[in-house]
């Protein structure tokens, strides 16, 4: 009886290690066909019932205009930025210098430099940057009109209030300027010195 029963465990072993190489001999088989076939019938699925999502994908962007300083930036201070290394100082505007102290409504003293740079960040973002000039200043930085967002950051910056319009050099941003200080924005909300007088008198 212990014979038989040893024989019926030893056949019952046998299958079950038979099944288990049938197994694992299909698996290899068939599993590069699940690997990639199940995406790429998810992926082909989704270009017949709208290909729009793929075919953006191999769209080209908008073209970059010649001699345009583009990609990702980061912020100097109010009125300047940086590109690929590129020092960029945006034209036509002028923001509060670092360090340079404005008064609120109240009188108190508050870092403007600091928050118009903050503000030029907060407009920028993660969006891309596109700069275009031809000009330098006498640090070698590109004087350029920059936007993001489909914005022009100088006037921007100007109508928010953190930067003025440089008539010395372009009366552009006149008008965005008049604006910001209709309705007391940024440093209109208090007093200041215009930038180009506190660098004279800290010079």
């Amino acid at each position: 009886m212990r014979e038989r029963e040893s024989a019926f465990s030893i056949l019952a072993s046998v299958r079950r290690r038979r099944r288990r190489q049938r197994l694992a001999t299909w698996f290899r088989r068939w599993w590069p066909a699940f690997a990639f076939g199940i995406p790429l019938g998810v992926a082909a699925g989704l270009v017949l019932v709208d290909p729009a999502p793929m075919l953006a994908v191999f769209e080209p962007g908008p073209p970059t205009p010649p001699g345009a300083v583009v990609g990702r930036a980061s912020v100097v201070d109010g009125d300047t930025i940086e590109i690929h290394g590129e020092r960029i100082r945006m034209f036509g505007i002028d923001a509060p210098e670092s360090g340079q102290l404005c008064q609120d409504a109240k009188g108190s003293d508050y870092r403007c430099s600091q928050q118009a740079a903050n503000h030029l960040d907060g407009l920028i973002g993660w969006s891309t940057v596109s700069c275009e000039g031809s000009e330098r200043d006498r640090y070698g930085r590109l004087i350029a009109t920059c936007t993001a967002r489909g914005q022009d950051l100088s006037e921007k910056m100007v109508r928010d209030g953190w930067a003025m319009a440089f008539t010395r050099y372009s009366s552009r941003y006149v008008g965005a300027e008049a604006a910001a200080k209709a309705a007391g924005n940024g440093i209109w909300t208090g007093s200041f010195t215009p930038p180009w007088e506190w660098r004279e008198a800290h010079r």
